[in-house]
């Protein structure tokens, strides 16, 4: 592991100090392993672990190059820290959202466009439908209602916050909020605070649009803390 755990450190040092950059190819392994002073076996593990991480990406039959490095694709490993999670820490991430996902409600009231707002109108609408159907999809409406929360992060204009945003949340604590929501007056208040909070980001009201996020986030807390 200490090897293998050099060999990360060593290709990382490359990346930083720009003798390699995004979207190059990595020397062949022999050449590679060679000039790092590390055997082949340890640079392969390295590798491995890099590619896990989004770092590298592997093309068969063409070699191994260091990927884009974009924000967003190296913090989408998040995702898995959070679901993989199951005890009392879960609360921590909770607390990052509710500090977070309220800041980024704000910030899109400011830089939402035409475009945005429709989309979350048209999310709105497609979630009233569910809400008022018997038997209720409970499946689509989670569906939908990750896209609007998708959409608000991202029109918040800051990639990497969205990120963050997206992936604290995890699939698992999604899963149990909705598991939580157990009567029917759970699903019309969900509607209902997402209206409230598209009315904010229609009116540019980063104010109102941060309180409404909030009181929302805090909801899903609870959901997600009855259910365990």
């Amino acid at each position: 592991m200490a090897l293998t755990d050099d060999a990360v450190d060593r290709i990382r040092q490359m990346i930083i100090t720009g003798e390699v950059r995004p979207g190059d190819r990595l020397p062949p392994e022999k050449e590679l392993a060679a000039r790092l002073g590390l055997s082949r076996n340890s640079l392969r593990e390295a590798v491995r672990a890099l590619t896990m991480l989004r770092v590298l990406e592997t093309r068969r039959g063409d070699g191994t190059y260091v990927t884009s490095l974009n924000p967003e694709l190296l913090l989408g490993t998040m995702s898995m820290v959070v679901d993989l999670h199951q005890d009392s820490t879960i609360r921590h991430f909770l607390e990052v959202r509710r500090l977070l996902e309220p800041e980024a409600t704000a910030m899109a009231a400011l830089h939402v466009g035409a475009d945005r707002l429709a989309k979350l109108a048209a999310l709105l609408a497609e979630a009233a439908q569910l809400t008022a159907a018997r038997p209720v999809d409970r499946a689509a409406l989670r569906a939908n209602g990750e896209d609007f929360h998708r959409l608000i992060a991202h029109a918040s204009g800051n990639p990497v916050l969205a990120t963050i945003v997206e992936t604290v949340s995890g699939k698992t604590l999604r899963a149990q909020a909705w598991c939580g929501m157990t009567d029917e007056s759970d699903l019309h208040l969900t509607l209902t605070e997402h209206q409230a909070i598209y009315e904010a980001l229609v009116a540019g009201d980063t104010y109102r649009a941060r309180i409404r996020a909030a009181a929302h986030v805090a909801g899903i807390e609870d959901a997600v803390l009855t259910v365990r």
